[in-house]
């Protein structure tokens, strides 16, 4: 019988793996998970064959429900971005926010777009626009790049079908649905917390906009680009359709309608109409061989997600098989730690080491997963948790902390003064929401 000491070990020794192997080697994301989930499972007292009937389940249980959305979903992100759709979006909320208030019209315009297209494309498509309103306005050009960065994050880690939430809703077994609603609700905390946050800046960070001008030229004149209401309709629907199901599953409505809506609110299908609304609309006048060459370079970076998501989750399963997840939720209800902070307090260590935010998020939610399962708290929630635990401070070992300063220009000390502070003050504006939230779910 596995003690509750070697239990601990073989945590210890597999997470200390899998960081070290994340921050101090070749060794990508993808394999990295998978050897420490052997490692735990060899040292938890599974057994090599144990261990590898756990990892294929959990590595196909995960992208069984989740890896077609994330496919479908970056496939769309890549057609707004070839046919301008962002960049109406983006003039849309400009149109509505009004003159004066440009920093909360581009962080809003990133919310959107982030929503299914990755930080670092929504902000190389959208910061020719955030220059250009510089230009035209006098607004600091660090006050609107940061507050668009800031759009872009909020709802990256927050919203599914942005790979990152929804991967996480897949291992904690949370509704996706309930995920975008809470996840909306937390971007509104964000947001609001890092614009305010991005507008001390004009006077502490001053960088000319002349001088960056030529780097990113918006990529659209005005007239080119689609109409509103076309650009918005590949996110706006399957939203719509999601949440329609959710609702219809919330009140338990049991009709033929029911069934209608059931179908088309699968996220999977619901993605899948957003999408051929963006080919037969967002980029019907485009040949079939260039849309094809598109969609295929797009499924190229959605791969990676969709590995490293398996990965994630044939970890948890591991942690689960091998019983370190009771184990381990037995000793933490010995303690007054509440239990929202657990997934948090873990994503945020694991961000904080190896940068990136959808790792963090899996790897967290595959080791916190087996905890909560045995805890009152809502999946939901800790999902949530998960997700707003990963955006804390980024820095040298986030990609996105490069785009960011590249493109507005900045050192790397205005970096981590405009960029690191706005991410950590985005982590504690997700945290007083996740306690309002957890109050009432």
């Amino acid at each position: 019988m596995t003690s509750g000491v070697q239990m601990i070990l073989a945590l210890l020794i597999g997470v200390g793996l899998l960081i070290y192997l994340i921050l101090k080697t070749k060794i990508h994301a993808f394999p990295a998970l998978i050897i420490s989930a052997s490692v735990i499972g060899i040292i938890g007292g599974l057994g090599p064959a144990r261990t590898i009937e756990a990892i294929s389940s959990g590595f196909g249980g995960t992208l069984g429900s989740i890896g077609i959305v994330i496919g479908l979903g970056v496939m769309m992100g890549k057609l707004l971005e070839i046919s301008g759709g962002a960049e109406q979006m983006a003039a849309s909320f400009l149109k509505t926010v009004g003159k004066g208030r440009e920093e909360w019209a581009l962080g809003l315009t990133g919310a959107a777009v982030s929503i299914p297209v990755f930080c670092d494309s929504g902000f190389v498509i959208l910061i020719g626009l955030a220059k250009s309103l510089s230009k035209k306005t006098g607004r600091s050009i660090v006050v609107l790049g940061i507050s668009l960065a800031a759009g872009l994050v909020a709802t990256h880690h927050t919203v599914p079908p942005t790979p990152g939430p929804l991967a996480v809703a897949g291992i904690y077994g949370a509704d996706i649905g309930q995920m975008i609603l809470v996840g909306l609700f937390l971007a509104c905390f964000i947001l609001v917390g890092t614009i305010l946050y991005a507008k001390t800046l004009a006077k502490k960070i001053e960088i000319d906009v002349d001088d960056l001008i030529d780097q990113a030229a918006q990529k659209f004149d005005e007239e080119q680009l689609p109409a509103a209401g076309l650009s918005f309709s590949p996110i706006a629907v399957p939203i719509f359709l999601i949440l329609l199901n959710t609702l219809f599953s919330a009140f338990e409505i049991e009709n033929s309608l029911a069934s209608v809506v059931t179908f088309f609110g699968d996220p999977a299908i619901a993605v899948m109409i957003g999408l051929l609304i963006a080919i037969y609309g967002l980029v019907s006048k485009l040949e079939t061989a260039e849309i094809t060459e598109q969609l295929e370079k797009s499924l190229a970076s959605a791969a990676v997600i969709i590995f490293v998501t398996g990965a994630g989750g044939a970890l948890g399963s591991v942690l689960r098989a091998s019983g370190i997840g009771d184990f381990v939720a037995e000793q933490v209800a010995q303690f007054s730690i509440p239990m929202l902070l657990i997934p948090f307090v873990i994503a945020t260590l694991v961000r904080l080491v190896q940068g990136s935010g959808t790792v963090a998020m899996i790897t967290a939610a595959s080791i916190t997963a087996p905890i909560v399962a045995n805890s009152s708290l809502n999946p939901v929630i800790a999902a949530q948790a998960t997700t707003v635990g990963a955006m804390i401070f980024s820095y040298f070992n986030d990609s996105f902390f490069w785009v960011v300063t590249k493109f507005l220009g900045l050192d790397v000390k205005q970096g981590i003064r405009a960029w690191s502070m706005t991410t950590t003050v985005a982590w504690l504006s997700g945290l007083v929401g996740l306690v309002i939230m957890n109050i009432f779910i």
